[in-house]
């Protein structure tokens, strides 16, 4: 059985480890049951601010573009 000579570096060793979890953290993601927005898992909602059904966070409000409907 193979034992190895010197201790792996912590560079090294994160190294190693960093590719386990790139799939996986890329393909995470479900939909928030308040407003059906794409969110992280165990994450609030970027979109609503609610987790688990409470809200946790408040979000500011989108700022409207009145140019366009200024210029009409």
């Amino acid at each position: 059985m193979g034992v190895p000579k010197n201790k792996t570096s912590k560079a090294n060793r994160r190294m190693n480890r960093a590719g386990r979890y790139a799939d996986f953290a890329a393909n995470a993601v479900s939909l928030c049951p308040q407003c059906g927005a794409l969110k992280l898992p165990h994450h609030a909602c970027p979109e609503c601010g609610y987790y688990k059904g409470r809200p946790v966070k408040q979000v500011k409000a989108e700022k409207v573009d009145n140019t366009e409907a200024a210029k009409a």
